[in-house]
């Protein structure tokens, strides 16, 4: 696991050792162990490394020297290099150490851009090929987007820069940037950036599953491989039960994340009953959890699955007076508005993780989005005939509905927003459109949950948010074969993870089966109250020279809404006024990307 960078331009000179620094720095924090970066005329390469595996080799940029002019970063794990390594070597490539990524210049070198189609696990990977005739850049991202990667071209002298995140890039020099005319709106509408824009005009992300070829003076040319399919497994928990041992498998401390929950209990469960066969010692998990008495709290449930599972349990509780300093540290990592308040937990969830000396966290991300989880996956199938259901569909992935948005905007940011779209425009025809050719609700709405919303909403932030401390997260539930095993299932069974239920019916406490869902978030809207901790921040976001300043929010509004949230507090209400909030928090932060400068978690 790592954070890496390069360039790619024709013709240019060699890029300068001061401003590829610059470029590290801002991401070192999620590749502590080692730094290099190569460059030739035209042409960087570099990587920050977290090691995890084979952590005494691996060095990058990967090289080989039976191979020339072929070069390699890799952010992620391929968990069958193994068995890629043996099928190399058999067609005579040799290999310096058992790090994965070590593989990657060899199987280019056998496959060429289509060497990714081969790979297993989670990775965003960047090879150059520097042979005379043949310069390219290859950029790819695994299937369901887990490691992201940013991209910008320049038209204008025809050069494509990357990072892992976003502040990175922008410390490239000739990254021309600004924040999109749409971005308050998306965020609104859908609680982050959609599909692959970012909130900046002129970065974008590459899609889930693609493989980007730049060749020398030209824009990238971004293609979507076919998944890697893995073979059936047996039933739910047999396929859970088996990713779960494998993602388990490290050469440094693993851990597990455990909210009190259905699908990371099962994760829980599941690694327990790993560690405790293989004589491992006893698997330990983490709660976040704030100091006080606040609404919706999950830690009794969380000690109930690790007292069920046998867990060594860290209950880690965040003093709500560090709300502000979070937020502007989230926001900076992220790089781009989120306004799901669950980013401050996720940042506190991981640095506690890492202060206790773990490298690796498992998860139970993706499952509601494979097995038809949430609310508005259960309600779109049963909602009557007609278009309506899919505008109903976008409106519960908002922050703000949209009558409320619309409310918000100033006159001229709406009439924009009308000529323009809306991102909930996009998604609601997206949704008719899966229906007009047949596909059922369910599979509709799973097949625009995995593509878009999971990667840009929830992956980007774990991996970002993560890595800020240098811990990888692993998904047991974003694996080949379960993924393949639930999009298999009738719609019956995953609808409303019945199947997950079924499965956990044996491995989890009553009390957590019986429950109903909860996402692991802040208590925003009892915090957003009359004395809570949140008040003065989002007050001092929101005040009236800003909003005026920014054109697009009408400051009266703005102040009635919260207002009325003072009286009588609303999770609606302190939502939208977050959302906001994080939103102006961003457009001040992003103007100090600019400067090359370290980003310290």
């Amino acid at each position: 696991m790592c954070r890496i960078l390069g360039s790619f331009a024709a013709g240019a000179d060699r890029p300068e050792p001061a401003q590829l620094a610059a470029v590290s720095a801002r991401q070192r924090h999620g590749g502590p162990d080692e730094h290099h970066v190569l460059s030739g005329p035209g042409w960087s390469l570099g990587c920050d490394r977290l090691a995890v595996t084979d952590p005494c080799g691996g060095r990058q940029p990967y090289r080989l020297p039976h191979l020339p002019g072929i070069l390699a970063v890799l952010n992620g794990e391929i968990y069958n290099h193994a068995e890629l390594r043996r099928a190399l070597a058999a067609r005579g490539h040799r290999f310096p150490d058992r790090c994965d990524g070590t593989v990657l210049p060899a199987l280019y070198a056998e496959y060429g851009p289509a060497f990714a189609e081969h790979l297993d696990g989670m990775f965003a990977v960047a090879l150059l090929d520097l042979r005379p005739g043949r310069a390219q850049l290859v950029l790819a991202v695994d299937d369901m987007g887990m490691k992201p990667l940013h991209l910008h071209h320049d038209p204008y002298d025809g050069s494509t820069r990357f990072a892992s995140e976003i502040p990175a890039l922008l410390a490239f020099e000739g990254v021309r940037i600004s924040p999109r005319e749409d971005a308050l709106d998306t965020v609104l509408a859908t609680r982050t950036s959609f599909s692959t824009h970012t909130a900046l005009a002129g970065v974008d992300v590459l899609p889930p599953g693609a493989t980007a070829l730049v060749r020398p003076g030209t824009a990238p040319v971004v293609r979507r491989r076919g998944p890697h399919r893995a073979k059936p497994l047996g039933g739910t928990q047999d396929v859970l039960r088996h990713e779960v041992r494998r993602l388990a498998r490290a050469e440094v401390p693993v851990c597990a994340v455990t909210s009190g929950g259905l699908d990371s209990g099962l994760v829980t469960a599941l690694a327990a009953e790993h560690a405790r066969e293989t004589d491992a010692p006893p698997l330990h998990t983490f709660h976040l959890t704030y100091r006080g008495r606040w609404p919706d709290s999950e830690a009794a449930y969380a000690r109930s699955v690790a007292r069920r599972a046998r867990t060594v349990h860290h209950e880690v509780a965040v003093d709500p007076d560090e709300l502000g300093s979070l937020l502007t540290r989230t926001v900076r990592h992220l790089g781009q508005p989120n306004a799901d308040p669950i980013t401050l937990s996720t940042y506190a969830l991981f640095r506690a993780v890492r202060q206790n000396g773990f490298t690796v966290a498992l998860t139970g991300d993706g499952a509601d989005e494979l097995f038809g989880g949430y609310d508005r996956m259960r309600a779109a199938p049963a909602a009557p005939e007609g278009p309506d259901w899919a505008g109903a569909y976008a409106d519960a992935l908002s922050a703000a509905p949209r009558l409320l948005r619309e409310h918000l905007y100033t006159a001229n940011y709406r009439a924009y927003i009308a000529d323009t779209g809306s991102a909930a425009d996009r998604i609601a025809q997206e949704l008719r459109s899966a229906e007009a050719v047949g596909a059922d609700r369910l599979t509709a709405t799973t097949a625009f949950e995995t593509r878009w919303r999971l990667p840009a909403y929830h992956l980007r932030r774990l991996d970002h948010l993560s890595m800020a401390w240098a811990v990888e997260a692993r998904l047991p539930f974003l694996q080949p074969s379960v993924v393949t095993h639930a999009r298999s299932l009738p719609v019956a069974a995953r609808t409303g993870k019945r199947a997950l239920y079924e499965a956990g019916a044996e491995l989890l406490p009553p009390s957590v089966l019986r429950r109903p869902k909860q996402p692991f978030t802040l208590p925003v809207a009892a915090m957003l109250a009359p004395g809570g901790p949140l008040l003065d921040l989002v007050r001092e976001m929101l005040s009236p020279a800003r909003l005026v300043l920014g054109g697009k929010i009408r400051a009266d509004r703005a102040a009635k809404l919260l207002a009325r949230h003072l009286e009588h507090p609303t999770p609606q209400a302190a939502l939208t006024l977050w959302s906001l909030a994080v939103h102006e928090l961003w457009t001040e932060v992003v103007q100090g990307m600019r400067i090359p400068a370290g980003c310290a978690a």
